[in-house]
């Protein structure tokens, strides 16, 4: 149903100038899997993973919650490792990372929607092949694609040099969403409103903009709805966007408005259908930060609070 490309690989999690650290296992992509999986829903991952000690962590702890690994060649290569220093419960990262892929193939045809982002879609020469098969699965039109730059500036260099590839990435998805740090990094003479009104113009069918504790903001061409933060004792924010993503994507197929099929219906998304999207993926946001790492609710944690 769901096929996810990009990076797994480990956080090192530990507070700035400490000695210590967790291993977590992350990476974006994997996390919106993970996320998926956790929901309930058939999901394979389709990513670079060594098969050393980090590798196998990573691997358990995504099959252990359904998601199907392709783990891509064992040609010897490290497990990625991102660093991320705490500070009053936020992250900043450092990445050790590595990302190669063969030609990626079509989609299965079980296949409704494809998601990816971050790292995947900016580190050589990698994200060549990703570019490349989110430019056939548009023009393919017998999925949704779902697209979440998740900038991270250490790994990007100028906003200038970046737009260009996000914008086209954009252009070619159906669903993004995107959070007001990244695009206050990329854009930081405008607002958020105004950036995804114009990523809208660019062809996608629903643009979502996550704000933090100021909540969230979703617009299509028939809705435009902002929606407040859920409350939660906070203890970090690591994995929480991830979470978000995949319980928008899981509202959205439960709503019938994923697939190939379900493109004109996904554009004509109405506010009442919209509301209810945010609402849950807020919710699976606010449950993961409400607990250490990127650790995203299942569905039954979810009912339990909705």
């Amino acid at each position: 149903m769901f096929v996810v490309v990009g990076e797994a690989l480990v956080d090192l999690v530990g507070s700035r100038g400490g000695r210590t650290f967790a291993a977590h296992p992350g990476g974006s992509p994997a996390n919106v899997a993970l996320g998926l999986a956790r929901l309930g829903a058939p999901v394979t991952l389709v990513t670079r993973l060594g098969r050393d000690t980090f590798g196998e962590l990573v691997a358990e702890h995504l099959t252990a919650s359904g998601v199907q690994v392709d783990r891509g060649p064992d040609d010897g290569s490290p497990t990625s490792l991102a660093i991320a220093g705490l500070a009053a419960g936020v992250a900043s990262y450092e990445f050790r990372i590595e990302w190669d892929l063969a030609e990626l193939p079509a989609l299965p045809i079980e296949a409704r929607c494809l998601h990816t982002g971050s790292l995947a879609t900016v580190l050589p020469p990698g994200h060549r092949r990703v570019a490349d098969l989110v430019a056939r699965e548009h023009r393919r039109q017998q999925v949704t694609v779902s697209y979440d730059p998740n900038v991270r500036p250490a790994l990007l260099g100028a906003a200038a040099t970046a737009r260009p590839d996000i914008e086209r990435l954009v252009a070619l998805s159906d669903v993004v969403k995107v959070s007001d740090e990244d695009l206050r990094w990329l854009y930081p003479d405008r607002t958020d409103s105004d950036i995804a009104r114009d990523w809208l113009a660019l062809g996608p069918a629903l643009v979502v903009v996550t704000r933090g504790r100021a909540g969230t903001y979703g617009l299509s061409r028939h809705a435009e709805l902002h929606r407040p933060a859920v409350e939660v004792e906070m203890v970090d924010t690591v994995g929480a966007g991830d979470s978000f993503t995949a319980g928008m994507l899981d509202a959205l197929q439960r709503a019938d408005l994923l697939g190939g099929a379900r493109r004109s219906a996904l554009a004509a998304i109405d506010e009442a259908t919209l509301g209810a999207v945010l609402d849950w993926a807020a919710l699976a946001a606010a449950i993961t930060c409400s607990r250490p790492g990127a650790d995203p609710p299942t569905r039954a944690e979810l009912d339990a609070r909705s």
